[in-house]
């Protein structure tokens, strides 16, 4: 991999493109009375994919870029899964039909932090809504330091059947700099916990460029966790935004590794994950040969979407809870990121929906193409382009950025084929971003390229 490129690419701001066009464009125009509209026009047959948002947390972390509040009390979580239940029985009547899921997703914040018959509830109330597939993959966001053995139980009874741990970092300096004290110990037993109950898809995050982080202490951080055995990891930069997190304000800057030291950290945790068997897919994705997330990748059918990579086909993601966003074949839509907010709209009986996207057949084709570079490395312009109906000469106009990533030798475009040299693969980001007609390089919404 190249340093010149890291360090001439590596400080744009760049988004990393789990939805097209990405969350900053949506606008109130699009609200309740849209989504409701969408969801009512949903052709039979169709199956759709749930997200639902826990946004609560014991402590906060520093580093941390969610959406998320910390609480004390439970009364509060517990006042907020019923207001999820209310949402869940809303968009289930106004679809007007119990529709297939076949994926679930936990995030968060933690989602583990409510009561675990609450849990349990909550996921009857899903399976009441819609029908869920006896082999949805069912998965869930951990903070292993919270943990319980009864949540895990009820987990293991409700059918969870993948696991997403955050581990972040084993180094102790870099975790009391981020306000994240986490034993090896407390993540190995979290494991054997989810083990023994047949949880047995695991994953783990790793974050690279953190304060006081080096390689040394990434590599030492990746050996540990590799005698854990997990299936997959998912490895991502450290987005330091403090205007827009103000937590983040507690993390001293000057001690955060450049963009060359950021560089040089992720190429050492790839190759060691490599080195170790995983392969590694798209942007931030390692995996078991075997795992079926590096299957799809092999056949050349993975997906992204707001969890980042999938194998999730489906068209249509419906989320729940404050700040969640759903997809669906018209657009996108977004609730209420208050959760004071979020909860009026359910109690009054309205969809939560704060603001979205209506999709235009250009941005279906732009959302295509970033589709198959995030989840490739390249595309076949003129097949995508002919799918959509559209001109490929017009196409490659529109994307003027393309000009100095060819030069630069960063990706090479063969006839109609455009591909990320393998060398630059880091950089897919900025080759995506090429085609996004949206992108406001003068707005510093989103995190370094590197």
């Amino acid at each position: 991999m190249r340093t010149d490129l890291a360090a001439s690419y590596g400080k744009e701001r760049l988004p990393r493109y789990t939805s097209y066009p990405t969350a900053p464009h949506f606008s109130p125009a699009i609200g309740a009375d849209a989504y409701a509209g969408w969801l009512a026009e949903l052709p039979a047959g169709s199956s759709a994919s749930l997200y639902l948002h826990v946004p609560f947390c014991r402590e906060m972390c520093w580093y941390c870029g969610c959406h998320t509040q910390i609480v004390r009390r439970d009364g509060l979580i517990a006042a907020y899964q019923r207001t999820l239940r209310s949402e869940i029985a809303q968009v289930a009547e106004t679809i007007g039909r119990r529709i297939k899921v076949e994926h679930i997703h936990f995030g968060g914040g933690t989602p583990t932090i409510m009561a675990p018959d609450a849990f349990a509830e909550l996921m009857a109330a899903m399976r009441h809504a819609f029908f869920v597939l006896p082999a949805a993959e069912i998965a869930v966001e951990i903070d292993p330091r919270t943990l319980t053995a009864d949540m895990v139980e009820a987990m293991r009874l409700s059918g969870v059947n993948r696991a997403s741990l955050g581990v972040q970092s084993f180094d102790p300096v870099v975790q009391r700099a981020i306000n994240r004290v986490q034993s090896f110990e407390q993540t190995a037993s979290v494991v054997d916990m989810l083990r023994r109950a047949g949880i047995n898809g695991i994953n783990f995050d790793l974050i690279y460029g953190l304060p006081h982080q080096t390689v040394a202490s990434c590599l030492d951080t990746v050996r540990r966790a590799l005698t854990l055995a997990p299936d997959r990891f998912s490895v991502f930069g450290y987005a330091h935004v403090p205007a827009f997190k103000k937590h983040q304000r507690m993390i001293d800057e000057a001690v955060l590794p450049d963009g060359l030291a950021r560089h040089d950290q992720a190429c050492a945790i790839a190759d060691a994950l490599k080195d170790a068997g995983y392969v590694q897919i798209g942007l931030d994705h390692f995996a078991r040969p075997d795992d079926a997330m590096a299957v799809a990748f092999a056949e050349r059918t993975l997906r992204r979407n707001f969890q980042g990579y999938t194998t999730d086909q489906g068209e249509v993601l419906l989320g729940f809870g404050a700040s969640a966003i759903g997809h669906l074949p018209q657009g996108y839509v977004q609730n209420e990121v208050q959760i004071g907010a979020y909860a009026q709209s359910v109690a009054a009986g309205r969809l939560a929906t704060a603001k979205g996207y209506g999709l235009t057949d250009d941005d279906r084709l732009r959302a295509d193409i970033i589709e198959r570079i995030m989840c490739e490395f390249g595309a076949d312009l003129r097949d995508i382009c002919a799918r959509h109906g559209a001109p490929l000469d017009a196409m490659l106009r529109s994307a003027s950025r393309l000009t100095p990533l060819i030069s630069d030798g960063v990706v090479s475009l063969d006839g109609d084929r455009l591909a990320v040299a393998n060398d630059s693969r880091f950089l897919v980001r900025s080759v995506a971003a090429a085609f996004d007609a949206h992108l406001d390089p003068a707005k510093q919404l989103h995190s370094r390229a590197v």
